[in-house]
């Protein structure tokens, strides 16, 4: 599902609201039936969020964030990453800094998380920020695979989506005074 609608529409509180990070004023999101605020730790385990900011940390090398992804999301074993680092154009940067890469490079160490997790939800504000053609189209790709295994994604996007996902459906919010 996409969200749509202009900036300050509330797209983005909208994501923060089915993440469990904010609260809404009137109703409730349902995990299973039951409200996720009974059950968050169920519920967290089969989210992955990522934000409109990266959420990694600049100190860090791009092998070092994704290593300390999965060791605070209690993944025992560490795939080899250099597979999923050079399809996403990283190799030769992967223990650089972080904040000496590019802020498209930045995003793609973020979106690493995308190839490790087994969380069935995907909760993404603004995946394709800073990617280039290239990268959008292979996050797309991505996308598609998670939705074959039965995983579920709510995005929002400024940008046209360019493959086709049998049962997109397009909820566009509209900003008011």
């Amino acid at each position: 599902m996409q969200l749509a609608g202009p900036n300050g529409a509330g797209k983005t509180s909208l994501l923060r609201i089915v993440a469990g990070f904010s609260v809404p004023d009137e109703g409730a999101v349902l995990f299973n039936q039951q409200p996720i605020n009974k059950y968050y730790e169920e519920y967290a385990q089969e989210l992955l969020f990522i934000g409109h900011k990266t959420g990694v940390n600049t100190q860090l090398t791009a092998i070092e964030n994704v290593q300390y992804w999965l060791q605070i999301n209690g993944y025992q074993d560490t795939p080899d990453l250099y597979p999923i680092l050079a399809k996403l154009g990283l190799v030769g940067l992967e223990d650089v800094p972080v904040r000496m890469l590019s802020a498209g490079q930045q995003r793609r160490v973020a979106l690493v998380r995308l190839w490790l997790s087994d969380c069935k939800l995907w909760v993404l504000d603004e995946p394709f920020t800073a990617l280039d053609k290239s990268g959008v189209a292979y996050l797309q790709q991505r996308f598609g695979e998670h939705l074959k295994t039965g995983g579920a994604i709510l995005l929002t996007t400024h940008q046209d989506l360019t493959t086709h996902f049998d049962n997109l459906q397009t909820v566009t919010l509209e900003y008011r005074h």
